[in-house]
């Protein structure tokens, strides 16, 4: 089981703190690469047009990723899901964390928050996260799921992005009765207790 990091082009101020400390293997994102050559980490794999490179970084980048799939810039998958693609063909059971990815213009943000909702990606939705300086996003298929802390973090929000049946949290600060929706609905800003994970259930 590998671990796949992803790193895109996102601001620099929203990355998550050490994240050059992840565990698992690197795939760079355009611009993205070069953030990780510079932190002295030699991607497996980058992806990418690469047009925001000058000459010289794109040498650098050339130098130090073992494997470079230069693509169009016109074309029907974005960069970032080309290398989600990339990623899940790597390990066929580790998780990929996308990091980068949050930040900077909406038109990407909501590309990479949606993304995992792709339907051939769905099969491995439960394997992609996103991460950043202030959150981790988790994503899950409709079912039971047993929610658990992380240190870090105070807050915890339930999302759904699709439509949802009898959703109900058990366990946790604020539950919430079986409910339903045809509309994305973030319910934010709840709260662990103490160290009890708690359960979240819905159909479709």
């Amino acid at each position: 089981m590998t671990h796949v990091n992803i790193m895109a082009g996102g601001p620099q101020a929203c990355l998550p703190a050490a994240w050059e400390q992840l565990p698992g293997v690197w795939i760079g994102v355009d611009r993205g690469t070069l953030r990780l050559v510079r932190a002295g980490i030699h991607p497996e794999l980058a992806v990418g047009d690469f047009d925001s490179l000058t000459l010289e970084e794109l040498r650098l980048v050339r130098g130090h990723v073992q494997k470079l799939q230069q693509v169009p810039s016109e074309k029907d998958d974005t960069d970032t899901e080309l290398a989600v693609k990339a990623a899940l063909q790597a390990s066929s059971s580790g998780d990929v964390t996308l990091v980068g990815g949050t930040g900077g213009r909406l038109d990407h943000f909501l590309s990479n928050l949606f993304l995992p909702l792709q339907p051939r990606f769905l099969a491995d939705i439960e394997r992609l996260h996103l991460f950043d300086v202030q959150n981790w996003v988790d994503y899950y298929s409709p079912g039971e799921h047993e929610i658990k802390p992380l240190p870090v973090y105070r807050y915890v929000a339930v999302v759904n992005l699709t439509p949802v049946a009898d959703l109900t949290i058990v366990g946790a600060k604020y539950p919430l009765k079986p409910w339903r929706a045809g509309y994305p609905y973030a319910w934010a800003s709840n709260e662990f207790l103490g160290k009890q994970p708690f359960t979240v259930r819905w159909t479709t």
